[in-house]
Parts: C-alpha cells; sequence; structure tokens
C-alpha cells in the first residue's frame, strides 16, 4: 500500500487551532469531527452540501442541498437512458445563505428540509433493525415543461465502511472534508410526465456524496462512481483527484459486502475531442482497469463572471475487472454509473 494512503483511525476535531487539518488521510468512517466554529475565515467561503444520486436500470435522479456561502444552489435530475437519453435539472437559488441552512456537522444526525418556491426537497433519517434509512421526499412543481416531479427513495445503509477524506489545500485555512457512502439499497419510485421509476433493493443502489470545507476560488476536479449487485454481492466504487493535496491519501476506494479495499492512483484517459467517446479508467496499482461508454453528458457552463462553473458529468456504462486487497478479482459488465470533470471558479 501506498505511503500516501494514510488511514486515519481515531475520534478527534477535524481543525486545529488554526484552521487547518488536524490530521491529513482518508478513514473508513467519520472519525473527524467537523464544526464551523473552528473555521478562521469568513462565513461566505464555507462550502457545505449533501448530494444524492440514485441509479436504476435505466434511469438515475439526483438531488443537491448546499449552502455554498454567499450562493445556495438546490437542485434536482431526472435522466432517462430508456430511448433516446434526455436529462432535465432544475435550480433554485439562493443568495448569501452563511449557515442559514443549518447543514448538519455530520451524516449520521440531523435531517434537512428545504421548501422554497416550487421545490420541497427532504432528507430523513430513519432506523429500521439497526440500518440507517436514508429517505429522500420530493415535490418540484413546474420542473420541466410545465409538469411536476416528485419522487419517495429509501436507502439503506446497514454498519458498513463508507469513503472519508480529510484534505488540505496548500493556501492556510482551506480544507475539503468529505464522505463518500456507496452500496445503499434503493427502494422506491420517482414520477415525472405519467411516468413511474422504480428502485428494486435486489439491484438498484444510491449514493451519497457528502461534502464540508473551505476550497481554493480556482479548481479543476475528476470524479467517478459506481455500484452494482455481482451474485448478491454489493459492489461498489469510489475514484477522484483534483481535491486539494492529496499527498497524504487519495479517495480511490473499492467496496464490496461492505468492506472498503483502498487502491492507488487511477487516472482518467478521457478522449480530448468528444466527451461522449469510449473512456478508460486505468490505476498505478493495477486493481482497476476499467472500460466506459458514455451514453450521455451532463453537461452544464455557467458564466456569471465571478462564478464560473464548466462542468461534464458523463453518465454510461462500465467494464473491467477490479481487485480486492486479498487478491480476489471482481468482473463487472455494464455498470450504469457516471465519472465527471468539472472546473470551477467560485
Amino acid at each position: 500500500m501506498s505511503a500516501r494512503n494514510h488511514e486515519v483511525t481515531t475520534k478527534q476535531q477535524l481543525l486545529d487551532v488554526n484552521g487547518n487539518i488536524a490530521e491529513p488521510g482518508w478513514s473508513r468512517c467519520q472519525l473527524q469531527q467537523y464544526s464551523r466554529e473552528h473555521i478562521k475565515v469568513p462565513k461566505f467561503r464555507i462550502k457545505e452540501w449533501d448530494y444524492y444520486l440514485v441509479v436504476g436500470d435505466d434511469c438515475a435522479v439526483a438531488f443537491t442541498l448546499s449552502d455554498d456561502g454567499y450562493v445556495g444552489l438546490q437542485s434536482v435530475s431526472l435522466l432517462d437512458f430508456s430511448g433516446k437519453p434526455w436529462e432535465h435539472t432544475e435550480m433554485v437559488l439562493d443568495a448569501f445563505p452563511m449557515g442559514k441552512l443549518k447543514m448538519p456537522t455530520n451524516s449520521s444526525e440531523g435531517d434537512i428540509v428545504y421548501e422554497k418556491k416550487n421545490l420541497r426537497l427532504k432528507y430523513v433519517l430513519e432506523n429500521e433493525k439497526n440500518i440507517t434509512i436514508r429517505h429522500i421526499i420530493c415535490k418540484f412543481d413546474n420542473f420541466y415543461q410545465g409538469k411536476p416531479f416528485s419522487c419517495d427513495i429509501r436507502l439503506q445503509q446497514p454498519q458498513m465502511d463508507t469513503m472519508v477524506i480529510a484534505t488540505p489545500w496548500d493556501k492556510k485555512g482551506r480544507f475539503y472534508y468529505n464522505q463518500k457512502i456507496n452500496c445503499m439499497r434503493a427502494e422506491g419510485f420517482a414520477e415525472y410526465n405519467g411516468k413511474r421509476y422504480e428502485f428494486y433493493p435486489e439491484k438498484h443502489f444510491g449514493t451519497l456524496d457528502w461534502g464540508r470545507g473551505v476550497w481554493t476560488y480556482d479548481n479543476t476536479w475528476y470524479w467517478g462512481s459506481g455500484n452494482c449487485d455481482v451474485a448478491g454481492h454489493a459492489f461498489g466504487f469510489n475514484i477522484g483527484y483534483g481535491f486539494g493535496n492529496t499527498k497524504a491519501a487519495s479517495e480511490n476506494v473499492i467496496f464490496y459486502d461492505g468492506v472498503a479495499h483502498k487502491i492507488d492512483d487511477v487516472t482518467f484517459v478521457i478522449p480530448e475531442d468528444d466527451y461522449c467517446k469510449p473512456w478508460k479508467f486505468t490505476s498505478s496499482d493495477g486493481r482497476f482497469e476499467m472500460d466506459f461508454t458514455p451514453l450521455l453528458d451532463r453537461a452544464a457552463c455557467l458564466d456569471y463572471k465571478l462564478i464560473v462553473s464548466d462542468q461534464h458529468q458523463v453518465f454510461g456504462r462500465m467494464s473491467g475487472t477490479a481487485v480486492l486487497d486479498d487478491g480476489t478479482k471482481v468482473e463487472v459488465k455494464d455498470v450504469l454509473c457516471f465519472a465527471e470533470k468539472v472546473h470551477n471558479r467560485y
């Protein structure tokens, strides 16, 4: 295992007295406690978000609730791959929320309820037989073409490893604290335009991207994630780079039956001329070798001068081999997942 994959194993405060990460590295759960009170920069620089993605046979839904200091960006996305692939994302912007959304300080407690204009979106934590249920309830009036979107989805999170990364930037007081929870079996539905999209726990999954931090102004990152059932075994992956100084650890992890298997660097080989041409993913330790066939580029480009975002979240199907810590090879084929390249100035 690379020396760059330092694992944090003790409970502690995330930040030291100067507002910097006390122990950079990765962990299997949120051992480091985040607190806004320990941050040493103005409130308008703090970024907090909870992003859920739920993937079905030929569809996906995504939800974002965020407080990014001087702007809050709330969004709902529906992607349909059943015929000619299409997607729609609808957003609601909030000016200078700066903590008003009361985003929880960890992922295991606290509900988030957002109601404004034509969007009502709730993330509710429930408990059922020692399994955490992440309940997503949404009603978006006039979501697309004058028609509403609604959903009621429950994600099952048993006791299992997650990917947590505590990453500094080279600028003092800037940090990235992030948790990815993969392999949550999904049950429920989403509805739009008379069509009902069903999610079944024996084969469908959801992922949470939970993030808190203070970023530098100009960043480009790469991120990919996916889940599937392999003969009754829950398999997932989280890969990425570009999130600050990753000298201590990367966020590249394979999940299998609730256990995280840490891997080294993964490179995204993206065609320079067209995001919808086939991609490849290759790892420095040979443990994640995948081919990716894009179906849809969920591209978005915003330019408000001070705030600029150029996003390419590409959904497609992935096939290849992942190798667990004990050398076991897991073969996956045509897993519906996504990979993205995003450049933000905000």
